[in-house]
């Protein structure tokens, strides 16, 4: 009798994870050298190394598959997989450091950094090692472009396993587009622009009031939207023009799809020029900036300077679209009206194929473009109307998943503020922390002042938050597709 063939290869699965963990161990590397070199402890980077080095070796040479292909199922649970397994790794250094957190805490550090949200429990920054501070922003940069990616680019064996499954299950959008005819060939290429732009960044900052360190870190979080600090009060630190004008020009690069900054590095800038979502975003920033300087000019709480009128709101405009989380330093005598605004950015966020977070750019334009045309068939029923984006009709398919992705993020968060009253967390707290993790923004209820900070939060509630900001830079359906009976049935 023929042995029954399992629906998932589940050793294939694990044989990879254990090339993901290596990779890991890898980057924990850098913060070990950084540790020695300002002879700080490096006893929790040691540990980690071992132990991530352990298990991936232990999977990588004891798991032996018997086929090397990956289907559907199989790249949608290792998308889902690989950012827990990051995670659980990811958080031992938290656990053995000088001033250590929880499990809970420490969990919800490490997914807040891989998943680019930069919600924090870390309420002192100054008693952290440079070591840490470093993995902290290391943990953003490699999970701003996405890990899968990454993996696709060094591993380019599976380009032909399951590769263009992992990429669509991982790279944020409506669509996915191919640069080059391998996926790991187009991951190599954006992998490579990320890091060229990362490098960019930390020279320009270099060259401004901050050190190498400080623009090292800064860079890796800026670039990957993350927004992570070395510092108690963030770019506050550094109050002045430079280092907000470098970091609003980066954080915009950082919200665009990369696909097209790939096209304006080879030549091509008419593409992104012509691009509807590109032109859009660029729009909305500057209507976005008329309302704030509008409102901040008849705002007596803020005296009409030329950096409260002109940098200090574009700042805000473009970290709030990023979902970078950045904040001005008077943001709190903005006024509720402001605050509401932002609350609607975070929602939106920028581009998608983009560090950014939100339910994208993209998709609120495709709201808007079938919401007008279901209003134009209520006087004219007659008349058949498409959704036409960057002059390509879009189909009756990818519309209709859009509006089910967009009514399941709202869902979610409802489900998720809900869950988190029940953690114990106040209802202002609970709905507006789920928000932020769900956006992957990070803004915690604090600036209102009229909520707290993460680390109020229950070790519930932190477990909570840490599977919103999962299933939110996986964009919903990669987790909820693992969570359908139907997917585990042949």
């Amino acid at each position: 009798m023929a042995r029954k063939e399992a629906i998932i290869n589940w050793k294939m699965l694990i044989r990879v994870i254990g090339w993901l963990l290596l990779i890991e161990a890898v980057f924990m590397v850098f913060p070990l050298v950084l540790t020695i070199i300002f002879n700080e402890s490096y006893m929790p980077f040691v540990v980690s190394i071992a132990l991530t080095l352990f298990a991936g070796v232990i999977a990588t040479t004891c798991v032996r598959p018997k086929r090397f292909d990956m289907g559907k199922r199989e790249g949608f649970l290792l998308t889902g997989m690989v950012w827990v397994v990051f995670s659980f790794f990811g958080m031992i250094p938290f656990m053995l450091c000088r001033s250590p957190l929880n499990v809970s805490d420490a969990f919800f550090e490490a997914m807040s950094g891989f998943t680019t949200t930069g919600a924090t429990t870390m309420l002192d920054t100054t008693v952290i090692s440079h070591g840490i501070h470093l993995w902290r922003a290391l943990m953003q940069w490699i999970g701003g472009m996405g890990i899968i990616l990454f993996t696709l680019a060094v591993l380019p064996m599976l380009n032909s396993s399951g590769g263009m499954q992992m990429f669509n299950a991982e790279v944020t959008g409506i669509t996915h587009e191919k640069l080059r005819p391998r996926v790991s060939a187009t991951a190599k290429r954006l992998w490579l622009i990320y890091f060229l732009l990362t490098l960019t960044l930390g020279v320009l900052y270099w060259f401004g009031p901050m050190d190498w360190f400080d623009s090292l870190c800064h860079a890796l979080s800026t670039m990957s939207t993350g927004g992570f600090s070395t510092r108690a009060d963030s770019l506050l630190a550094w109050d002045c023009r430079y280092v907000k004008v470098v970091t609003t020009v980066f954080m915009f690069i950082g919200g665009v799809n990369f696909s097209l900054i790939y096209r304006a590095s080879v030549g091509q800038f008419r593409a992104v020029w012509h691009n509807d979502v590109f032109k859009i975003y660029v729009w909305v920033i500057i209507a976005l900036f008329i309302v704030f300087d509008i409102s901040l000019f008849l705002n007596n709480n803020v005296p009409n300077t030329v950096d409260n009128l002109t940098i200090d709101p574009l700042f805000q405009i473009v970290s709030t679209l990023s979902s970078t989380g950045y904040t001005v330093a008077n943001f709190d005598q903005w006024g509720t009206f402001l605050l509401g605004i932002v609350i609607i950015m975070m929602f939106v966020g920028a581009c998608a194929g983009s560090t950014a977070g939100g339910a994208k750019l993209d998709r609120v334009v495709l709201l808007w473009k079938n919401t007008r045309n279901e209003l134009y068939r209520c006087i004219y029923p007659n008349h058949i109307l498409s959704v036409n984006v960057n002059r390509t009709t879009i189909s009756p398919e990818i519309v209709n998943k859009v509006m089910v992705f967009l009514a399941l993020y709202i869902g979610i968060i409802i489900v998720g503020g809900a869950l988190l009253t029940i953690c114990g967390a106040s209802l202002g707290d609970a709905y507006f922390s789920a928000f932020s993790c769900v956006s992957n923004s990070g803004l915690d209820a604090a600036i209102s002042h009229n909520g707290g900070a993460y680390a109020q939060i229950s070790d519930s509630g932190k477990w909570v938050l840490s599977m919103l900001m999962l299933t939110g830079r996986l964009e919903i359906f990669t987790i909820l597709i693992i969570l359908t009976p139907r997917f585990w049935h042949k």
